[in-house]
């Protein structure tokens, strides 16, 4: 047997190890944890490569965005048989994720209701640890035209600059904009600071001519939005 009685991986049947599971059954049929054990390839003499993958998994609450929050010596320092190059390979994967989806949402380009805004910033905002407030710049048709990162600050707060905002709306023609940022607690209600922000803005816009459709507030798989709450 192996140390602790376990198994290793190589001695499981062959329709059980991760790689020949996914050529066999396909992709979909894995786990999170045998897809991070293909990725990492190997355990420690402690655990297989799977085991080693469920712990992760668990500490994290099978949460994979709150794993995409951690850097590569957290995961090095807490586990052991994770090393310097199976964090990296970790954490890439899990940013090629954020970017398909990301892409997807590119890809629909129309922003026609609050769902739309939030799940065009959602890849974005997901794993970040501090706060951050985008602006969508927005054609006569509310096709996207691009996006744009206003400002980033700490766990508590930005700094926002609505002259900033409009300049950028005026320079790229934009008729529209929603207005995105994230509270990295997980909250969605909006503060005092949130509401005040969007209220300039709104009075801002109309001096120029440019409407501010929404104001987004991305949370845990949440978002709160100011427009289906009535307080545009």
């Amino acid at each position: 047997m192996e140390p602790y009685d376990k198994l290793t991986i190589k001695n499981w049947a062959v329709e059980d190890r991760p790689r020949e599971k996914l050529l066999s059954k396909g992709m979909h049929t894995l786990s999170d944890a045998e897809l991070i054990a293909i990725l990492i390839g190997s355990g420690s003499v402690r655990e297989s490569a799977v085991e080693l993958s469920k712990k992760i998994l668990h500490d994290h609450h099978h949460n994979l965005n709150e794993l995409g929050r951690r850097s590569v010596n957290d995961l090095k320092n807490r586990y052991h048989g994770i090393g310097e190059a199976k964090a990296i390979s970790i954490l890439a994967a899990l940013e090629l994720g954020n970017r398909r989806s990301r892409q997807a949402s590119i890809e629909r380009t129309k922003i026609g209701t609050s769902q739309h805004v939030y799940e065009y910033f959602y890849p974005i905002m997901a794993d970040l640890s501090h706060e951050e407030f985008w602006v969508l710049l927005l054609n006569r048709s509310n096709k996207v035209i691009h996006p744009h990162r206003i400002s980033q600050g700490g766990i508590t707060g930005t700094v926002i600059d609505v002259r900033i905002i409009l300049r950028l709306a005026l320079e790229n023609h934009a008729t529209s904009i929603a207005l995105c940022h994230n509270h990295p607690s997980g909250s969605i209600q909006p503060s005092a600071a949130d509401k005040e922000i969007t209220c300039r803005m709104i009075n801002a816009g109309k001096i120029m001519d440019i409407l501010v459709i929404d104001h987004i507030i991305v949370g845990e798989n949440s978002y709160f939005s100011f427009a289906d709450e009535g307080m545009m």
